[in-house]
């Protein structure tokens, strides 16, 4: 599957430019997951390359099959210069390696929790996982293989999360969207959510 990472990369340098910066990151029992940093003016943009090596599968299923199903990486945007977020390299690589270690299916509108701020002094622990197709376009592959897509990554505060599981992704992207949230912002705090 070597080859479908090349052209992962090929399309995430065709939609972003030339990565400034790369890391690694291995967990025990699970392939290698690299996180690239692309710097565009004032905007930092994180990627993984590795999760959409092998197909995503039901955990409910008896056999995973490693072609068939769904394929994703995801991309964080962030503004550059206001708070070390490179630290979210390894929170990023935890949240590429999930569907291999915990069984899950990253789709539109999940939410994924790391725990943990997602950079030092973060308010987020978490991220909603945004539809796909803005920066950076689907990737098709050959039959039986489905799409890679690009999953954009909006953080969320833990309020902001406990919101979106009683009122759903699109109410909390409202919210946002009404208030005139600037998601890049490393260091806003939650959106009103009264």
């Amino acid at each position: 599957m070597a080859d479908v990472l090349a052209l992962v990369e090929a399309r995430l340098r065709s939609g972003l430019g030339e990565p400034d910066a790369r890391a690694a990151v291995t967990f025990l029992g699970t392939d290698r997951v690299e996180v690239l940093r692309f710097t565009d003016g004032d905007v930092v943009r994180y990627a993984t390359l590795g999760m959409s090596a092998k197909a995503m599968a039901d955990p409910t299923a008896v056999l995973a099959d490693p072609v068939k199903g769904p394929r994703a990486e995801l991309i964080l945007s962030v503004r550059g210069g206001v708070a070390d977020t490179d630290k979210v390299l390894r929170p990023l690589a935890v949240l590429a390696a999930s569907p291999q270690v915990e069984g899950l299916i990253v789709t539109p509108g999940a939410s994924l929790d790391v725990g943990e701020p997602l950079w030092p002094g973060a308010q987020f622990t978490s991220v909603l996982v945004a539809e796909p197709g803005g920066l950076v376009e689907d990737l098709e592959l050959d039959e039986p293989m489905e799409p890679v897509r690009f999953l954009p990554l909006l953080p969320m505060t833990p309020n902001e999360g406990a919101w979106k599981r009683v009122h759903g992704a699109q109410a909390l992207q409202e919210r946002w969207l009404n208030s005139g949230t600037d998601l890049r912002d490393p260091l806003r705090k939650s959106v009103s959510l009264d």
